[in-house]
């Protein structure tokens, strides 16, 4: 339901591993084998996948994975407010209108009930990393990524 109400409208394939939380690593082959194999039978027009500096071992891990299995695609790797302050210094925006700010902050609030007791996550939070990041673009609001990799077909 998170992911339909985040996208209304796209074709959209979600996986979920039974991995548990915080032990990637020590379930890498699972992983890996779950990500080639999406790789497989699909051909998105467009990856979201976390940074590869997040601080979050489970988020590093699959964002290499992610960055690897479709290395001919275009990756956008997203900032995840947390802990760590791990922001990094983004390559890419995508401004927001002040609507879709605050549809998102009650999006995330309402679909993952299971983040509410954490005390950054927030709606000052979450609108204030994305007017920070609209200040970056000239923009009142934007989200912000790195790019993995872009290939450009500018003709000739």
């Amino acid at each position: 339901a998170a992911l339909a109400a985040f996208c209304p409208g796209a074709d959209l394939r979600l996986t979920v591993l039974k991995l548990p939380d915080g032990r990637m690593p020590a379930h890498w082959e699972e992983a890996k084998a779950a990500v080639e194999e999406l790789r497989e039978r699909t051909e998105p027009d467009l990856v979201l996948a976390p940074r590869t500096e997040d601080a979050h071992q489970d988020h590093r891990g699959l964002a290499k994975l992610m960055t690897t299995a479709f290395r001919d695609h275009l990756v956008l790797r997203y900032e995840i407010v947390k802990w760590d302050g791990d922001l990094g210094r983004p390559t890419a925006y995508q401004p927001l209108s002040e609507d879709v700010a605050e549809r998102k902050v009650r999006l995330l609030q309402e679909h993952y009930p299971s983040q509410r007791h954490r005390p950054w996550y927030d709606r000052e939070a979450f609108l204030g990393l994305a007017r920070i990041r609209g200040i970056e673009c000239h923009a009142r609001y934007a989200e912000a990524f790195d790019v993995a990799k872009l290939t450009l077909n500018l003709g000739g």
